[in-house]
């Protein structure tokens, strides 16, 4: 069992609740709808609350598993994850000036996109060989395909740097942020989306929650990523729900992790009263959005 809770240092850890493993070779796949399986039971910190996997892969696990990583259903949602993308940028805008931004895990690059539409000077990091071309060559976005914390970034330089949907697969967070401090500029701002284990949602499911699924190793909660970011010392400005834009169609497919008849008779259904294609943004409040001042000065 993991011996210090990654949010706040302490523990010991105590069982949280136990889960189904995925079997041999497939367990740590880049799935997204693998749902209430992970590679080991979650277990929660007495003094923060927060949840994370008992026993952690290794780095080279997780790299390799990246580098191969790709998703095509990501590809064909443009218009929603544009429309996404507008909506964080717009956030992190009422927190620091268009300037430099430095999107780590940007995937495909459709953030990167809309950030350079609106002025932004634009840098990506893909460890996905799949999707960092994408990027470059459909997009035209100048991307790193690296690994996101050893990749060669010039230091204070970046006036906002966005972690989407990643922070939840790193078994060292708060080296990740402490990294990262050395990349913002003075005054710049780290954003971050993430599932949130302590919302009423996630603690309804318990291990049926759609975030519990084989890549994730944290599981946060609003209290404890703002006590992570504290340990890193920066000072969180703003939390908020963070829902995505997507297809009605996307969101059917996806409860096919559940149920996949249930999700292909509501794709008929959906497509026969012409509302498949369009878009939506439900907000079920179980998925985060943190804004955070970088440290003043640099870390040591």
């Amino acid at each position: 069992m993991s011996a210090l809770c990654a949010a706040c240092g302490a523990g010991p850890l105590q069982l949280a609740f136990r889960v189904g493993r995925p079997l041999g070779e497939q367990g740590l796949i880049p799935t997204t709808d693998a749902y209430g399986t992970a590679l080991d039971d979650i277990v929660s910190c007495p003094a923060c609350g927060h949840k994370q996997i008992a026993h952690k892969p290794s780095e080279v696990e997780l790299l390799t598993l990246y580098v191969g990583a790709r998703a095509d259903h990501y590809v064909e949602e443009e218009t929603g994850q544009l429309h996404t993308a507008h909506a964080t940028l717009a956030q992190i805008e009422r927190h620091v000036a268009r300037g430099r931004l430095l999107d780590l895990g940007c995937w495909v690059g459709y953030l990167l996109t809309a950030a350079r539409d609106r002025g932004w000077e634009v840098t990506g990091v893909e460890p996905s060989a799949f999707a960092a071309q994408f990027a470059r060559e459909r997009l035209g976005l100048p991307i790193l395909e690296a690994d996101l914390l050893t990749a060669e970034l010039p230091p204070r330089r970046f006036d906002a740097i966005v972690l989407g949907d990643v922070l939840e697969h790193l078994t060292d967070p708060l080296a990740a942020l402490a990294h990262i401090a050395t990349l913002l500029a003075p005054g710049g701002v780290l954003y971050l989306t993430l599932p949130d284990a302590g919302s009423r949602l996630a603690r309804a499911m318990g291990a049926r929650w759609w975030s519990v699924i084989p890549t994730h190793v944290q599981y946060f909660s609003r209290h404890s990523v703002r006590t992570l970011l504290g340990r890193a010392r920066y000072e969180t400005l703003e939390i908020s729900t963070a829902p995505k834009t997507f297809s009605v169609r996307y969101y059917l497919w996806r409860i096919g992790g559940y149920s996949p008849a249930l999700s292909r008779a509501l794709i008929g259904a959906a497509a026969a009263v012409r509302l498949a294609d369009r878009l939506w943004t439900p907000d079920f409040r179980d998925r985060m959005a943190v804004v955070a001042r970088g440290p003043r000065t640099p870390l040591a």
